[in-house]
């Protein structure tokens, strides 16, 4: 029987796709403004299971974008602080903060292959290469953000296979990336094709130089202009095709069911 807490959520889906939700495992990593209000709206759709990869905490610049960033949160792991957010949203859902920057290295950590679903949220351009690599091999449903910093019109959010997208700095970064490990596989991701927008002129050159230091392969974080508008979105688009992927399987189910009765 699907959950009380999400019976609204039932009455669209149908219970049978409900309570797949419900018996679902995600892996979000990187919890920042795109990834953390994909992990709010999961949790809010009652998945079961949510492991959050992020080796962040939460500082001021967080404030404008991010669910965990709170003034009481301030200097703590963003992983506990959602751990804790979530626990008072949804008790029943199992919560794994692994509080780790995401590596080839400790990959094998994180159980993908128990792992339903995969969603890529990360803003470093290696570690982001890492992952599709990872995920993509271990067969999983991957689903993957593009950039969305100096970005200010959500309505311009897509959806595309990754060979598809145009417009997006990081997807053309990270289809050139791909090509250089000759991965040629394919899986879904988020984009938009709206042109950058830099209004902080002065500040310009600082912010593209992080973003080439990110683009080698960097840990430390560039300081991107963002907007909520656009980043809640796109995590918001995430998680709707983890929902809209479970209702399509059981929608297939339910199919083949009458076909053989």
């Amino acid at each position: 029987m699907a959950n009380p807490l999400f019976q609204r959520l039932a009455l669209l889906t149908g219970v049978e796709a409900a309570e797949a939700i419900q018996k679902s495992r995600v892996i979000v990593v990187g919890i920042g403004g795109v990834g953390s209000w994909c992990a709010e709206a999961l949790i809010r759709s009652g998945v079961g299971s949510i492991m959050l990869v992020d080796s962040d905490t939460v500082g001021i610049t967080d404030f404008n974008r991010q669910v965990q960033a709170l003034s009481g949160n301030m200097g703590r792991k963003k992983t506990d602080a959602l751990k804790e957010r979530f626990g008072s949203i949804n008790p029943s859902c199992e919560v794994v903060p692994f509080p780790h920057f995401f590596s080839k290295e400790n990959a094998g950590l994180l159980n993908l292959s128990e792992a339903d679903y995969i969603i890529d949220a990360i803003d470093t351009l290696e570690s982001k290469l890492d992952l599709i690599e990872t995920a993509t091999a271990a067969g999983k449903c991957f689903f993957s953000s593009m950039g969305m910093a100096w970005k200010l019109d959500p309505t311009q959010i897509r959806i595309a296979d990754i060979w598809e997208t145009s417009g997006c700095p990081l997807a053309r970064l990270v289809r050139q990336g791909l090509k250089k490990r000759r991965f040629s596989g394919h899986f879904t991701v988020v984009y938009s094709t709206e042109k950058p927008n830099r209004g902080d002129k002065e500040g310009l050159g600082q912010n593209e130089a992080s973003a080439k230091s990110n683009a080698a392969g960097s840990r430390k974080k560039a300081v991107l202009g963002s907007a909520m508008p656009v980043t809640a979105t796109a995590g918001m688009v995430l998680a709707s095709l983890v929902i809209r992927d479970i209702c399509g399987k059981t929608a297939d189910s339910d199919t083949k069911g009458s076909e053989a009765s």
